[in-house]
């Protein structure tokens, strides 16, 4: 499977923001955005922003961490956000109801290492990370080329 990979300097929450709203534009029921990175590296952040953008009147978007899953009707369909910071086993992910989710609904999941082989194959996966310069990230976006890389063009310098 070819793979196409992009890398984004943010500068700012805003740049962040920004990027989140060009993405939402372009994501459809049975899309997986996996969010990596530490803590503090923007994941919520971009999360937040991605699901604002997709809501008619945007709501208050908490970080899922505690909940798990917190679940929206937005323009594009269910998005469902997931943190899966505190599962100790993949199998934890079924129990949620992630799967299912995986084919009928956006998906935005931060820590995405704990689905271990649940991982959906046709997921983007972006990766934070944090720079030595205060307010600066990195930003490294790889996905199934096939799926992934005429959706992108405009939204990331390619």
């Amino acid at each position: 499977m070819p793979v196409s990979r992009y890398q984004i300097t943010l500068s700012s929450p805003d740049e962040t923001a920004a990027l989140a709203e060009r993405l939402a534009a372009v994501l459809a029921a049975g899309d997986v955005i996996l969010l990596s990175g530490g803590i503090g590296a923007g994941k919520t952040h971009f999360a937040r922003a991605l699901i604002q953008s997709l809501q008619d009147i945007p709501e208050d978007v908490p970080s899922p961490t505690f909940t798990l899953v917190q679940v929206y009707d937005t323009r594009a369909g269910e998005l469902w956000h997931s943190d899966l910071y505190r599962l100790s086993h993949p199998d934890e992910v079924v129990e949620l109801g992630l799967l299912e989710a995986f084919e009928t609904a956006i998906c935005l999941v931060e820590w995405p290492d704990r689905l271990g082989d649940l991982t959906p194959p046709g997921a983007l996966h972006l990766g934070f990370a944090l720079t030595e310069t205060k307010g600066i990230r990195i930003l490294e976006l790889t996905g199934d080329a096939a799926q992934w890389e005429s959706r992108l063009e405009g939204i990331v310098d390619v």
